[in-house]
């Protein structure tokens, strides 16, 4: 497992188009020191302010949720989950990354025009250990059909079972084990990180209507897979179970809004962006309270039970 932090070697700029908003945006990435962490700035704002990727300024979003956003005062970023995804394939620690309006760009509707980008411009390590978010007990969280739960291991490893009532959504099964390693950065970047975003096309859910309710402004059948019955329209699948790959590539992204990996086995069902960020915002929660736990130890004599030990913490690697 990599144990020293990460950033990039130089900087790089990525135009695009935001998927939902529709707007252009000028992305530009720096390498930034130990302990920065992931943090964005909004430099078309006022005094260009900055939202460190973190579950405390993740926006709770009401209704149907098609993107993950983060926000800090009056300035929001949309949209960030691909980017993450990409940035903790990579195990990237460490960068600020400049935008210039409200959504990261689309590209492809993947992570792979990321971590193509993050490839190019180089990775390096940094003198600092790299900190771990990890689980000493399970943690679950459950939404009707859709769950996520976490298991303590030495290892990031991350599963997602789909099964939807549709004769192209039924019984896809993906996983991977991010540990920093070669092998491991290179079957994200080959078999994760192209999966693209999909719409199920039905008549109560046209895709080309999605625009009304402010959503896929920036969409196409390029950059989106549209599925019917038959298979997606105009386009084709870049691996028989695409859909659950892409999310997969969403958990991950979600998951990295610690800024650290997870040492803990997640496993994940017919879960999407709602039930990640209430899941994120569950470990934090119990972040925190194993945090006041350790301090109050420090203050009295050890002896904590099992009911009273502490369900997650964080490290640095050893």
């Amino acid at each position: 497992m990599a144990e020293r932090q990460r950033t990039i070697k130089r900087g790089a700029v990525i135009k695009g188009i935001g998927l939902q908003t529709g707007r252009p945006v000028t992305l530009r990435i720096f390498p930034a020191d130990t302990d920065k962490g992931i943090v964005f700035r909004r430099s078309d704002l006022r005094k260009a302010p900055a939202i460190a990727v973190s579950p405390l300024n993740l926006k709770e979003s009401k209704g149907v949720v098609q993107r993950t956003i983060l926000s800090k005062g009056h300035a929001e970023v949309h949209t960030v989950e691909h980017l993450l995804s990409a940035l903790s394939g990579l195990y990237i620690d460490n960068i600020l990354i400049e935008i210039d309006n409200i959504e990261v760009p689309g590209l492809d509707g993947s992570a792979k025009g990321f971590v193509e980008i993050l490839r190019d411009v180089g990775v390096q390590e940094q003198d600092a250990p790299r900190r771990y978010v990890e689980v000493e007990r399970p943690i679950i969280c459950q939404d009707r059909e859709a769950s996520i739960q976490v298991l303590p291991d030495e290892r990031f490893r991350v599963e997602y079972f789909m099964d939807y009532d549709h004769p192209l959504l039924r019984e896809q099964w993906v996983d991977v084990t991010l540990d920093g390693s070669a092998d491991s950065a290179s079957f994200f970047e080959k078999k994760i990180a192209p999966a693209r975003t999909f719409h199920v096309d039905t008549i109560k859910r046209p895709f080309r209507l999605r625009f009304l309710a402010g959503l896929g402004r920036g969409a196409n059948y390029d950059v989106t897979l549209v599925i019917r019955k038959d298979g997606p329209v105009h386009n084709e699948f870049r691996f028989p179970d695409e859909p659950a790959r892409h999310k997969l590539l969403d958990l991950i992204g979600d998951l990295y809004l610690f800024g650290s990996h997870i040492k803990g086995r997640v496993i994940a069902k017919k879960s999407g962006h709602r039930l990640n960020n209430i899941f994120v915002k569950k470990l934090q929660s119990e972040l925190e309270i194993s945090l006041r736990q350790r301090e109050r130890g420090r203050d009295r004599h050890r002896g904590d039970t099992k009911d009273n030990a502490p369900s997650i913490s964080v490290l640095a690697g050893r």
